[in-house]
């Protein structure tokens, strides 16, 4: 089995992932030295880099003279508005002091699961890495909404190492490591390896961490280090000062090995990305064609509709009992399914012969 050193060494493209907590005070403004520690590193390694950076609301804080981070959206994505430049403009000043370019990419989950968009996001960073430019993703805090977010950058990180069949993903944050408890009690002990989900059992996973600039906390990293290696890619998780030791391959941090080889890439974001914005219920005939035969929906097989949602949108398929199968995006809206229930494509005549979810935008949950 290929050593973990070697795992890192080898990876040629990784997306690296900072939160705020490692880039700001805890008055919200950004450390510069914190950020041109961080870029020292990345920019001495070889190879494709993706940087995937929080901190935009935090660098927003105090200059719109807030105290703490906000809770009503609003206000967050004022405060996004006001820190992306800020941001941006620390990344473009020390990356050049290397002589690189940065490229500023801003996402929403529309941007992933839709087909035309995905296609766009994924061909954009290709494009940007193609020109040895270093793209710095975020989520698009300004225009986001609770039903259109990712929840938080770890799982933004772990979808973006996906997008673009990254080697590596490498999880930075205030804390060194994955502990089997609060890594402040003398009993903690430090998780080298993770190969499996039996190897968390009984492992105390902490929330958002004390600085309380950002959103997330090792439980969200820990799911991301799930998101991801179900993708075929192995994560490190580590402090964002030990950046540079990660990077090399030397003993820091958790290493988090890949579960399983690569799934279709646009699937995977469907599966993970997404939140359903409907249910379709499914008669047992339409299970078994769904989860036996990967076909896709017609809208015999249907037997009731939930929810408010417009042809494009992400929904679940349910079996007999309720239980989500299968999530795909459906070419009709909610309001016009009804009337459809049932019902053959050739009963129904023209204008009705697409089916209600193709199977290339199905994925199986």
């Amino acid at each position: 089995m290929v050593s973990v050193r070697e795992a890192v060494q080898a990876a040629r493209r990784i997306v690296v992932k900072v939160g705020s907590s490692a880039l700001t005070t805890a008055a919200g403004g950004l450390d510069r030295t914190r950020v041109d520690a961080l870029v020292d590193a990345l920019a001495a390694r070889p190879g494709e880099t993706v940087l995937v950076s929080s901190g935009a609301i935090a660098a927003g804080l105090a200059p719109l003279g807030l105290t703490r981070r906000p809770r009503d959206l609003a206000t967050q994505q004022a405060a996004a508005s006001v820190g992306q430049g800020l941001l941006m403009r620390a990344y473009t000043d020390s990356f050049s002091r290397y002589g690189r370019t940065v490229g500023q990419i801003l996402l929403t989950v529309d941007d992933v699961t839709r087909r035309a968009h995905y296609r766009n996001a994924h061909r954009t960073l290709r494009r940007l890495l193609d020109f040895k430019v270093v793209p710095v993703v975020n989520e698009n805090d300004t225009v986001a909404t609770d039903e259109i977010r990712f929840g938080d950058n770890d799982r933004l990180a772990a979808l973006v190492a996906a997008l673009i069949h990254a080697d590596l993903l490498v999880l930075l944050s205030d804390v060194d490591a994955l502990y089997t408890g609060d890594p402040a009690r003398p009993d903690a002990r430090r998780i080298e390896e993770v190969r499996s989900d039996a190897d968390l059992d009984g492992v105390a996973i902490g929330k958002v961490g004390k600085a309380g600039v950002g959103t997330g906390g090792m439980v969200t990293k820990v799911e991301a280090a799930r998101i991801a290696t179900g993708a075929g890619i192995p994560v490190v998780l580590t402090a964002a000062p030990l950046a540079a030791a990660a990077l090399s391959g030397e003993p820091v941090g958790t290493f988090f090995h890949r579960v399983r080889e690569r799934p279709q890439a646009r699937l995977f974001w469907l599966a993970h990305a997404t939140a359903p914005r409907g249910r379709l219920h499914l008669d047992a005939g339409a299970v078994r064609a769904i989860v036996g035969r990967r076909a896709s929906l017609l809208p015999a097989g249907i037997t009731a509709v939930d929810g408010r949602f417009s042809a494009g949108d992400p929904v679940d398929l349910v079996d007999t009992e309720g239980r989500p199968v299968a999530r795909g995006l459906v070419n009709y809206d909610a309001v016009e399914l009804p009337g459809l229930l049932g019902r053959s494509t050739v009963d129904l005549g023209p204008g009705y012969g697409k089916e209600v979810v193709h199977r290339d935008d199905l994925v199986l949950l």
